[in-house]
Parts: C-alpha cells; structure tokens; sequence
C-alpha cells in the first residue's frame, strides 16, 4: 500500500491559523423545505471538497467606491487585530493567510473563496499556487462587487477553501466536440431519461402519482442507471470526509 499524499502548513510564530475540512452543511440548505437543496448530489459534495480557513475575529468592513487603498475602511471588533487589510486598492479586501503550505511534488493549491456560501456586497478571487517548491505565503482576495454597504466577517467564519490539483492535468486533456448522435447507446439512454424526467416533472404534483410519493428522482445520488439497477461508478459516493489536519506543537 502506497503512503498517503500529504498537504502539510507549517504555522507561523505568534500567528494563528483556523482551519478545518469543510463541511458539509450550509445555513441557506438547511432553511430550504425539508433540506431539499442537499438532494443535488453536485452541491454536497462540493461542499466538502477541501479546508477551509477561518476568520480568527471578527470586523466590518466598507469601500466608498474608489481605486485607493484609503478607499476602504476596517474595523476590527477587538482592538489591535488585523484580520485583513487594504493592500491593492480597487476595492480589494485582502486576507494574510498565516501558514506557508506544502503540497507533494507536482501539486498546486487551488486557493479560492469558501464553496456555496454566496456573500453580498463582495465577491472571493481565485488563485493557484505551486505550493510543492515556494517558501512563500499567500493571500486570500475579496473584491468588493457594491460600494457604500458595510459588510461583515464573523469570528469562525471562513474567508478561504483550498485543495489540492495535479499541475498539467487540464493541459494534458484533449478536449472534443462530437454529436451526440455518433453515441447510439449513450443518446438512446439520454433520451430515456428526458423522458423519464419530462414524465416525472409533469405528474410531480399530482397527488397518489408515483412522482409525488417519490418526490425526487434518486438515480444520480444512489449513482444508479435508468432501471435502478447496478451501480453506475464503483467509487460513487453520496459524502465526502477529509481528514483535519493533525497538529504537531512540539517547539523544537
């Protein structure tokens, strides 16, 4: 058995860093009728594709709409703490992520804002980082998208999602364009499953149909074809679990 990738921070002194894996949850899913919205089977697992680094305080911040770095005013809630601050101008909230992380050779970091939590007012800017060779830091990026509204970072709330990707895979890709007639097997199972969906869809609220006891259709999530039968993927899954980062204080 080969030993398992490693994603290593190396924490720096007197600067905390909160991260966690991320989880599965979200408030906005919760408040949906009956938790409907983790019936997308996409959604959930993109939930929890990653760690999520988290605000270790609170504070508002406001853009008056201008280019300067003056042009936006933090206020911390605990007097002397900087949980970010204004560094490029153009309405750029930036984060110093306090860690210099370590992916295994040939890996980057996908650094990106946190997955299916939308905030108003501003919006997270995405980078790569090649995290097997750099000793450097990096920063987290929030662009405001509205000027003149105060917004506000909780304590514990996440202000960054990474993972890790294989640098080259996308360029490795040889993307094709085909009908999808030139699939007969694949069109005919497409086209039994539009049916099937058109079919469920319009009896969904008709009451003592088999659409509406069912109330959604579960092929995708149960990772099953048309007829229920079989599984379609042998490593489909319904949840994905990431291991915490295990911690090591011991000071040398």
């Amino acid at each position: 058995m080969s030993n398992p990738a490693k994603l290593i921070a190396y924490g720096l002194p007197r600067q905390p860093l909160d991260i966690r894996p991320a989880p599965h949850e979200r408030d906005w899913m919760d408040a949906t009728d009956q938790r409907y919205a983790y019936r997308c089977l996409p959604l959930a697992i993109a939930n929890g594709h990653g760690w999520e680094i988290l605000c270790t305080s609170g504070f508002s911040a406001y853009w008056t709409g201008k280019l300067g770095t003056d042009a936006i005013v933090i206020t911390p809630d605990q007097q002397g703490a900087k949980p970010a601050v204004s560094h490029f101008g153009y309405g750029i909230l930036t984060f110093h992520v306090s860690a210099v992380f370590r992916t295994e050779p040939g890996y980057d970091l996908m650094v990106q804002g946190p997955i299916n939590r939308p905030k108003d007012a501003i919006s997270p800017l995405t980078g790569i980082v090649e995290t097997d060779w750099t000793p450097f830091t990096f920063t987290m990026n929030w662009q405001f998208t509205r000027p003149n509204t105060v917004l506000r970072f909780e304590a514990g709330e996440p202000f960054c999602h990474v993972f890790p990707t294989r640098r080259g895979d996308l360029e490795r890709l040889e993307p094709e364009f085909r009908p999808i007639e030139t699939n007969p097997e694949l069109q005919a199972d497409f086209e039994a499953w539009t049916a099937s969906r058109t079919n469920f869809l319009a009896t969904l609220h008709t009451p003592n149909t088999e659409a509406a006891a069912q109330k959604w259709q579960k092929h995708y999530y149960r990772g099953q074809n048309l007829e229920g039968s079989g599984i379609a993927a042998e490593d489909h899954r319904t949840r994905i679990r990431l291991r915490p980062f295990a911690r090591d204080d011991t000071e040398e």
